[in-house]
């Protein structure tokens, strides 16, 4: 079934960001990009030589997921752990900058901030290099995170976490941190990967995308009829309200409470990047989500917010005139 939102609807459900109040709750990065000039092949080894020409960085995980809610007008506040270094205090700058609170970042001066270094030519990544400790933070961290997370909840519209399985989010303070939502009553969105995929149990908006759904089930889906039929098992087993899988240029597809499967198709007229696009469909899905509680609605809108994010270079945010622009653009 296809849906649509009258234009009045849309900016309605977009004004609506603004008065939001969005705690991201996960894995904070640092994305540094390193370009220049290919220009010879190295006699040490067949391998290019780049003549780094420009570096930029942007934030990456749970602060890509904070920076989106923020670009979109929604009040945000990122919990999670850096090391005490110089990539954390380039992420601090970033946000102060855009004026979003820093007091929910712990600093564990025993492990680095995670960094992804992307190194490429024009317009081609050649590669990729990662620095980062993956090891479950210490326990008296987690405490302290819990701490802080039991003053900000009752505050806030709904608890976003993003999952990257860097060592954050442990069984116990997942746990922990569900019940504290459900004493509150809050709205729980989850961007999950495999390695805690079942601790999530009972959240109502759980957004995997399909390589995760395979890694967590061990298998590959022979089929359309077997994904479809494994995935609701799945989310019934998990009591989840809204199970939302994202497959790439194939669009998202939809599973939901006494609803059949819903897909809504790509509106991505070019690709691109794709890194980053899953942090600004959990954004503007949850946001319009608060709305009305509508998952259709609310994955139309992060279906168009997705098609803008891919075909900006690097991870980037979508804004609200982005989001409008794409609803309007010649079909």
């Amino acid at each position: 079934m296809m849906y649509s939102i009258k234009p009045e609807k849309l900016e309605e459900i977009l004004k609506s960001f603004q008065n939001r109040r969005i705690i991201v709750l996960g894995d904070i990065m640092l994305d540094e990009y390193l370009w220049g000039k290919v220009q010879r092949i190295s006699p040490e080894a067949p391998v290019p030589i780049i003549e780094v020409n420009s570096t930029d960085y942007r934030l990456g995980g749970a602060a890509n997921v904070a920076m989106n809610l923020s670009v979109l007008n929604a009040k945000v506040d990122l919990v999670g752990v850096c090391g005490k270094d110089t990539q954390a205090e380039i992420i601090v700058q970033q946000l102060k900058k855009r004026e979003m609170p820093v007091e929910g970042i712990f600093f564990d001066p025993s492990r680095p901030t995670t960094l992804k270094t992307r190194i490429g030519s024009v317009s081609q990544q050649i590669v990729r290099l990662d620095r980062e400790e993956v090891a479950e933070i210490d326990n008296s961290i987690q405490k302290e995170i819990f701490n802080y997370l039991v003053k900000i909840i009752p505050l806030c519209d709904a608890l976003l976490i993003e999952d990257y399985n860097k060592g954050l989010l442990s069984f116990n303070l997942i746990t922990d941190v569900l019940q504290l939502a459900l004493k509150h009553k809050k709205m729980v969105a989850v961007d999950p990967k495999y390695s805690n995929f079942s601790s999530y149990g009972g959240v109502e908006i759980f957004k995997p995308n399909y390589r995760e759904l395979e890694s967590y089930m061990g298998r590959k889906l022979t089929d359309q009829d077997d994904f479809e039929r494994s995935t609701e098992e799945l989310r019934q087993r998990m009591s989840i309200k809204h199970l939302v899988v994202t497959k790439g240029s194939e669009g998202m597809y939809l599973f939901s409470e006494n609803k059949p499967v819903n897909h809504l198709p790509s509106f991505a007229r070019e690709v691109f990047d794709v890194s980053g696009a899953g942090d600004t469909v959990i954004s503007a899905l949850t946001l319009a989500y608060l709305y009305d509680r509508n998952i259709e609605t609310a994955a139309l809108i992060a279906n168009h917010s997705a098609a803008v994010a891919v075909a900006k270079k690097g991870t980037a945010s979508v804004s609200i005139e982005e989001i409008w622009d794409s609803f309007n653009a010649p079909k």
